[in-house]
Formats: C-alpha cells, structure tokens, sequence
C-alpha cells in the first residue's frame, strides 16, 4: 500500500520517506508506532519529540530519565536491576543503574523517576551494600523528595519473620520524604520471576505516554538470563562426577565435597559465585505427608499457570516446598479453613508462641495439629510455594577444573518434635545421589564477593566448617594466575584430626606460597572452647597492619553467630590497634566496605 500526496497532510519528500519505511516495519513495530501516535497526536506533531511523559498512576509530569539502585547480597536484585534497564532502554528511556554502595546519596534529590530493587538479609536486615543508603535515607541529612515518582521491587523469603523488610522500609521512607508511587510495591518470595514480570510490566505502563505504546513484556522471558541458555528459570542438568565425605571417622559431622560436571552447559563462573541446586523432597517424608491427606496419590494436579501437571506424590516430591512453614501459608490456611486455634495462634500479640510452634516443623507436623484445607488436591496444592533453590558457595576455580564446579556441603539432621528431621538438599546429596546422577544447577553471580583486581593485593579469608569453600576457590584461582599477593586464612571447626577440612590442600599452598599464613581453632579439642575470633585477637596488631596495608578483608559462613562474632572482634581490633574511639573504628571498617575491601558471604 503506498502513500499518495494528494489529499494527504504530507509533502512529497515526506510521502517517499514514509513509503520507504512503512514496507519495512514489523507488525509489533507498527502497532508500536499507532499507539505512539495516538497517545501524543492531541499534543504533539508528526515527528516531534519530548523529554516529557504523562503518567496514569500520578497524573504528573515524568522525564524520561530512569534511576535505578539496587541492594544485593547474592546477585539476584542486581540481576533483576540490570534486566529492568534493558528493557527501559528498549523504550526510548535513559537508565542509570547503581548499586546503592556506589550511589552518591546527595543525587537523589536530583532525581525524577526512582526504582529501587532490594533484596532483605538475615533477620530483616539491609544487605551490605545497601547499608550505607538505607542509613542515609532513614536518617536526618535525608533531604525532602517531593518531585520523586518511585516504585520498589523487595526480594525475600516467606520463611523467615520478616519478610521482604527492608524493601518496605524504603517503600515507606520515601512516602515519608514525599515521594509519590509510581506503582505500588512488589514483595517477592524465592520463586520471584513471575511477580517480577509483572511488576515490569506495570512500571513500563506507568511510565509510557500510553499503554499501547509500549509492548508488554512476556511473563518469565525478563527474567531469562542472557549470557547463557542455562538460568535460574532454566537450570542445567548437570552430572555429579564424585562425592567424598570430608570428615574422619569419628566426627559429628558428615561434611560431603561434591564435583560436578558443566560441560556442554556453556556456564561460567568466577571465585566468589555461587552454585544455584533445585532438590527435591525426601520421598519419606512425602509418604508420610500422603498419609495425612485423603486424597489418592496419583491425582492430577496443575502446577502454574502455564499449565504444567504432575501427579500429587510428584508434585509433592519434586515440585512444593513441604519441609518448611511460613507465616504466609498459616494465614492462607487459616482463611480457607476457619479453624479457630489457628487462627488464635496468628492472633496478634501471639508473635512468639507462632514463631515457637513453626521452628523445626513442617507440613506433616502441621497437616497432623490441624488437618489438611480445601475440598480437593488441587486447592490443598495451590497455595503451597515451590521449593526454592539452595545456593552453595562454589569451592572451585573455573580455571583450575575447566567445566567443572565443586562444592563443600554440610549434612543437616537433627531432632525435633519426636522425629529425626533431616536438610532438603544436603541430605540428597549426602544419602540419595551418586555419581552418574544428575541435578538441575545455575550459577549465582555474585559481584559483592570477589578477589580483587589488583593479584598484589594481601588477602584476609575468615572461613570456619563449609565458610572454607569460597577461600578454597580463591586459593586456586591465585595459584593458577601466579599471583603474588599475601593470603592469610582462618578455619575453625570442631576437632583438628576429624574435621579439618581439605587440610593436605591448605599445607601444600602453604609450602608453595600461595597462602602466607594460615590460623586455626578447633574448638572441642580444648576444655576451653576457641574459635576464629580468638585467633584474630591474638594476633590484632598483625591482623590491623594488613588492613593498613590495604588487605581485602573477607568472612563466610554462618551470620547469626560466627559472622556476628567475627565482625565485633573486627571493630574491637580496629578500635584497640588503631587507637579509635569505638565510633571512628566502626566507621574505619564501614569505610572498609565501601571500597569493597570488606566482603561478606554469609548465610
């Protein structure tokens, strides 16, 4: 169909530009292009262009400037930042993307359009390189924000009590500053590319001149991962190659170094990153679970909204999450049941006794307190979560075992509530899986752990039990790159003859230089126990010097305890050897993590 001048509002030249184009554009670019000209023909001309949107959600005037500050502790909100950018870029916006440790504060009074994707740590905790903002924001020198248009994306999990906290905390900061929504909140559990896509979607709409203006992102596909075929939302299914048991005869502890395959994955990684395991339920207690309920084992049941189906024993064994109870789910049971205990239980003032009666349980003890909800299989499974990845710090160096990674996993059981409970994905890999079997895997980037660029520069590793993994990457990473620089290890674990894990490996870095010195405490071997702490405090000053040095101080493993512990220690050496106030020493370290010379990986 070609454009005629006569009758038409267009000059010849204009009438060949357009005849050259239109045969050329795609059906979605057309539609593209109607609804662009339909949005903006009231104010402007054919051709025209503004720096200018209006906004359905607000009414008010928004540029077509977009920035974006993400807080991360694994690499999921800084994925999901970068996945936002791109599709913003793809519709004509100007993205800034920051991570809110490297985010100059004092700019955001500066600015229009504000997404924040944050992830929450620990117990309600910021992560660490969201600190410094959100102690910012919360604090007096944050200034007012009355032209801000914000939205935030809070990454969590339903698990833990306070569940996706610090993205409501800075959703309602910025109410507070007087910043106006661009779009409501999203709060996100561990399967989040759903809500994420969603959230997407609603932001693209909110900023557009017209909804038909842009086209909608497809469920799922902003979420792909775009280096490789192989994601999160697309995992691997990667062969264990060996299973050893670390641990001596003896121990308490059955600590298991698996090595897995990647080859023809195209996945890549670096020391510091992290190895993403889909497991599956133990079909003990799936049996047990089976015989709560009354419904027949092989009933059909639909998944996800895409429609995907499984018999209920299956869906159960390898599809939702039964081991552990969440708040969320005692609510949601509680409205479909109406059962008045439960809903006592919920009842406010009751925090503790729920949070009491949920540690250590899980959907048997549950289902026999309370007996199963809804009038189906279907409606029992539909408002359970699917089983979320477990992520376990890679012990290995790409370079050192091309397409392979390793891992160092620690067998969870214990006792509670009259049965032996055992950990999901640790006890598959302990008990059920053999070499030659296979897992679906991805990699977990994450850019706030990592060797620093400069090989010269001294090292400081704090890793007691399975916080040993990452150091171990990095040991062989530095040895297969020659590197020069001062390595210093801490290990702590139980005792010395059954527990010290990888031990030949440390000795032979050791006697080749790759690691300068290394510090040990095995803390039953002792009458008085000693952990890594007391190791640091026995050689404070040494320990203050490498950090004037510039050494790169790194702890991992567990938060609650040892990294707590590990980090005071760290304050209290600061503020003894450097002859700080305890206020200057807490700022020297917080300094310390904003040139990303003090790094975390804690769980």
């Amino acid at each position: 169909m070609q454009l005629q001048v006569l009758n038409s509002p267009f000059n010849q030249e204009q009438a060949e530009l357009l005849n050259r184009i239109l045969p050329t554009l795609t059906e979605s670019q057309k539609v593209w292009l109607s609804g662009y000209l339909a949005a903006s023909s009231s104010t402007l001309a054919l051709g025209a262009q503004t720096d200018v949107l209006s906004t359905q959600s607000t009414g008010k005037n928004l540029s077509k400037e977009v920035t974006i500050l993400y807080g991360s502790q694994t690499g999921n909100a800084k994925g999901l930042a970068n996945k936002t950018a791109k599709q913003l870029e793809g519709n004509g916006f100007k993205v800034t993307v920051s991570s809110m440790s490297d985010y100059k504060a004092n700019n955001l009074k500066k600015v229009q359009n504000l997404l924040i994707i944050v992830s929450t740590h620990g117990e309600g905790d910021p992560p660490d390189n969201a600190l410094s903002f959100h102690e910012f924001l919360h604090g007096k020198r944050a200034p007012k924000l009355d032209d801000l248009h914000f939205s935030v994306l809070a990454l969590g999990d339903s698990s833990y009590e306070f569940f996706c906290q610090t993205g409501k905390e800075f959703d309602s900061r910025l109410e507070e500053l007087g910043g106006t929504r661009l779009y409501p909140r999203f709060d996100c559990d561990v399967d989040y590319d759903e809500p994420f896509s969603e959230w997407l979607q609603g932001i693209l709409s909110s900023v557009s001149e017209a909804e038909a203006s842009i086209p909608a992102p497809v469920v799922g596909t902003a979420a792909q991962a775009i280096e490789s075929v192989y994601s999160r939302s697309n995992p691997f299914r990667a062969e264990l190659l060996e299973t050893i048991n670390l641990n001596g005869r003896g121990s308490n502890k059955e600590t298991r170094h698996l090595e897995i395959s990647l080859e023809g994955s195209g996945l890549t990684y670096e020391p510091g990153d992290s190895l993403g395991i889909y497991p599956e339920n133990d079909p003990e207690i799936v049996e047990l679970l089976l015989a709560e309920l009354k419904w027949d084992a092989e009933t059909v049941v639909t998944l996800n909204k895409q429609g995907d189906i499984l018999s209920l024993k299956e869906a159960l064994k390898s599809y939702y999450e039964i081991t552990t109870l969440t708040k969320p789910l005692l609510q949601k049971v509680a409205e479909l049941s109406g059962n008045e205990t439960l809903l006592e239980l919920l009842a406010p003032g009751n925090e503790e006794k729920l949070k009491s009666y949920i540690y250590g349980r899980d959907l048997v003890d549950f289902v026999r307190d309370f007996g199963s909800w809804g009038t189906s299989a279907q409606e029992f499974v539909s408002i359970l979560r699917k089983i979320p990845a477990r992520l376990y710090s890679i012990a290995s160096s790409l370079s050192a075992s091309p397409d392979e990674v390793h891992l160092t996993i620690g067998a969870v059981r214990y006792d509670a509530h009259g049965r032996e409970r055992k950990g999901v994905c640790s006890i598959l890999t302990a008990e059920r899986l053999q070499p030659g079997d296979t897992l679906p895997v991805f990699i977990q980037h994450n850019e706030n752990f990592k060797l620093p660029a400069n090989p010269d520069t001294p090292i400081i590793m704090v890793g007691p039990g399975t916080g040993v993994a990452p150091f171990r990457s990095f040991m062989q990473e530095r040895e297969e790159a020659g590197a020069e620089g001062k390595a210093w290890m801490f290990f702590g674990d139980q005792h010395f003859v059954t527990d010290f894990l990888y031990q030949t490996e440390w000795q032979n870095w050791l006697k080749n230089g790759v690691l300068t010195k290394m510090d040990v405490a095995f803390s039953r071997d002792t009458d008085k126990k000693v952990y890594v702490q007391h190791r640091m405090q026995e050689h404070s000053k040494e320990l203050f010097d490498w950090l004037e040095a510039g050494a790169v101080f790194y702890i991992c493993g567990d938060e609650k305890n040892m990294a707590h512990d590990v980090h005071h220690t760290l304050i209290e050496i600061i503020e003894k050897e450097g002859g700080l106030s305890r206020e200057n020493a807490e700022s020297y370290l917080a300094d310390l993590q904003q040139q990303k010379r003090y790094q975390r990986d804690v769980y």
